[in-house]
């Protein structure tokens, strides 16, 4: 190796140990918690500054050599390590070393969660989403870009790890696992936490080319990066480089070592040091001491000098505590024709189809995956019907069972460039993938200030009817609201699925489609009206509009003798239905999105006629649907001519197979006849 990248990889280490020096000296000012990279300097540089601008990297939360390999200063880490408004990464949201970034001549990184394996299913979405862009030629042959995944080597006994690692070789995709093994997880050993290091482990999953390399060891480090960078630019498929390093740190700022570790374990540890490694190195090739403590001395001074600015530099405004929650919408009129001539009804599973099909027909970026959406079926619905024969496997193709990474890996992909659509096969499945979704992708444009929203859409077939049965028939609306920073639409008909699926495409955030099975086909009872005119190419319906699908007589409003009910879903045809022993007295207020919600159109109209009923399908304790009759009767208590009703499901934990019990729990058109009629009564 040239001396110049010696020296640059030894001056890069004495700014790490300076920084974690001066953060330890300082703890009263440094409290919030952080890890440092002393001992895992050597394989980080080695990454980091062979990383290209058109590469992308995971870095994970010990990554600070990593960063400062590829370019940044002490001082911008310090900022965010403090908190600072100015911190380049989340402008003060988030902990140390969670990097984000998206500037030129830098390697781009998303999002950066603390959850330890966590990054192994956007980061090989990542990787994912340019193997399908360069599939279809919307990425130049010549850029060949990597994806660094990095990660400690506890984190690979994570099950999410394994469905990224089934995918990279499934798929043959161009990514880097590095795996720094430290023989430490908190207080728990190697030996007590894994039958097996990541890179035996590696060796069950077929394709995926592995290393080992002694991440102490700069020389050898670079020369083992060089190799796997090499590998997966030329090769396009993963590889995995298996570090093993030194603890010389805290495991955090919060877990000190001394708590957990004995003196022979720090001894040891101490002994492979890559800074003393290093500068022994640069002795042996004739560097002179004095330059290399020199070299030291002013990296010392340089960290404590920009320590300083960074102490010294503002706090974030608490003012800009909501900024950057979702991205600026792409869909926020409602356009084209909802209705055009000539045209026969259609069902919403095929208003749906047809959505997808001109999305992808317009845009090549476009891409949509799942459990059995593929050529042979089209999905369990027929909802994805012709799509793979018309686009091609490389567009629209099955995925392995494997939820966290259909829902992960669509934060990779955004990230990339790619529009994915995905889909969760049943509501009761969707469990598996909460993780992503909370840590990855909920946060992700908050946490990276707007630089990183999550472009997607997750389609969940939800609902009961026909016998569905325990793990079929869920409705989980309630539990996905708690979640901020997705957008949430519940269709009733097939023009309003049509229109919030294109609103979802251009909306630029992470939306999820929650679509009733049993409202598909129009085939149950008192479901019809959920068949209509499918509207035009051009339709987009925003999130966040209700519309009144039925409407109370302005005698009955004057006379108070009206109700409103306040629905969604399957909600709005048993409400419609119910309402026909009353003409004339019901209004029926389909929110048709959840989040966000058209919550001034919810006030007007309970407003308007002082009496209001909210019906879900959820079972009622805790629901939504609660929530929402709280809300209403803080806004409109003094318009109130009677308690705000709620109406839902039995509250029981799942949907009984036998249909009668079904029956039994749910709501259904009599039911909330007798909810409206107790109602207008009051």
């Amino acid at each position: 190796m040239d001396k110049d990248t010696l020296l640059e990889a030894y001056t890069l280490m004495c700014t790490a140990r300076a920084m974690a020096e001066i953060y330890d000296a300082n703890r009263p000012i440094t409290k919030y918690v952080h890890s440092t990279s002393r001992g895992h300097e050597a394989i980080q540089l080695a990454v980091g500054m062979q990383l290209q601008g058109q590469d992308y990297a995971s870095p994970y939360y010990r990554d600070e050599s990593m960063l400062l390999g590829m370019g940044m200063s002490p001082y911008e880490l310090m900022l965010q390590l403090l908190a600072k408004a100015e911190d380049p990464f989340s402008g003060g949201r988030t902990y140390y070393s969670h990097p984000n970034l998206k500037r030129d001549g830098f390697p781009r990184m998303p999002h950066q969660s603390s959850a330890t394996g966590m990054q192994a299913i956007p980061a090989t979405g990542m990787a994912h989403g340019i193997a399908y862009l360069e599939s279809q030629g919307l990425i130049p042959k010549d850029e060949s870009p990597v994806v660094v995944c990095s990660f400690g080597d506890g984190s690979i006994t994570e099950g999410e790890v394994a469905e990224a690692f089934q995918m990279a070789v499934l798929k043959k995709l161009p990514i880097f696992y590095l795996v720094q093994d430290n023989d430490w997880g908190i207080s728990a050993s190697g030996a007590e936490m894994r039958a097996m290091d990541a890179y035996e482990y590696a060796a069950g999953f077929k394709g995926l080319q592995r290393m080992r390399v002694d991440g102490s060891d700069f020389n050898k480090s670079w020369t083992a990066v060089v190799q796997c960078m090499d590998y997966v630019r030329e090769k396009r498929q993963p590889i995995l480089l298996h570090a093993k390093v030194p603890l010389l740190g805290h495991h955090t700022s919060g877990v000190r070592k001394e708590w957990y570790r004995t003196e022979d374990d720090l001894k040891k540890h101490g002994q492979l040091d890559p800074l003393d490694k290093m500068y022994v190195h640069l002795v042996s090739l004739g560097i002179d001491e004095a330059e290399l403590q020199e070299i030291s001395q002013l990296e010392t001074d340089k960290v404590a000098q920009q320590f300083k600015l960074a102490v010294e530099s503002p706090d974030p405004s608490p003012s800009t505590v909501m900024d950057h929650i979702y991205a600026p919408s792409g869909a926020t009129i409602e356009v084209g024709n909802r209705k055009p001539e000539g045209k026969e009804p259609v069902v919403m599973v095929d208003a749906a189809l047809h959505a997808v099909d001109e999305l992808m027909k317009k845009h090549p970026e476009c891409l949509f995956y799942g459990q059995d959406v593929g050529l042979r079926l089209g999905g369990v619905f027929r909802e994805a019907a012709t799509l793979a024969a018309k686009y091609g496997e490389d567009r629209v193709f099955n995925t392995p069972i494997q939820e966290a990474y259909i829902v992960g890996s669509t934060a990779g992909m955004s990230a990339v460039g790619a529009k994915p659509i995905v889909e969760i096969q049943f509501a009761d499945y969707v469990w598996t993938s909460i993780n992503q979704l909370v840590c990855e992708i909920t946060k992700s444009s908050y946490l990276t200030m707007g630089k990183y929203p999550v472009s997607c859409i997750i389609r969940i077939p939800i609902g009961a009817y026909g016998g569905g049965g325990p793990y079929h028939s869920g409705s989980i609306e309630s539990t996905l609201l708690t979640l901020k920073g997705i957008k949430i639409a519940y269709p009733s008909n097939a023009a309003d699925m049509k229109g919030l699926m294109k609103a979802a495409y251009y909306d630029g955030n992470p939306c999820i489609m929650l679509e009733h099975k049993g409202l598909y086909w129009s085939k149950n009872p008192g479901t019809e009206a959920a068949r209509c005119i499918e509207p035009d190419e051009e339709y987009i319906l925003p999130f966040g509009k209700a519309l009144s699908v039925l409407e109370a007589s302005e005698d009955a409003i004057d006379n108070g003798e009206s109700c409103v009910v306040v629905t969604y879903g399957m909600g709005v045809h048993w409400a419609t239905g119910a309402a026909k022993q009353y003409p004339g007295r019901v209004e029926v207020l389909d929110l048709r999105s959840l989040q966000p919600l058209d919550e001034e159109a919810v006030i007007k109209s309970v407003e308007r006629h002082g009496k209001c009923l909210v019906l879900t399908e959820e079972p009622l304790l805790n629901s939504f649907a609660e929530s929402l009759a709280a809300r209403i009767m803080q806004k409109c208590f003094t318009k109130l001519d009677a308690p705000v009703a709620t109406f839902g499901a039995l509250n029981v934990p799942a949907i009984p197979l036998n249909m009668g019990l079904e029956a039994e729990i749910l709501p259904n058109t009599d039911k909330v006849a007798a909810e409206i009629g107790k109602l207008l009564n009051y």
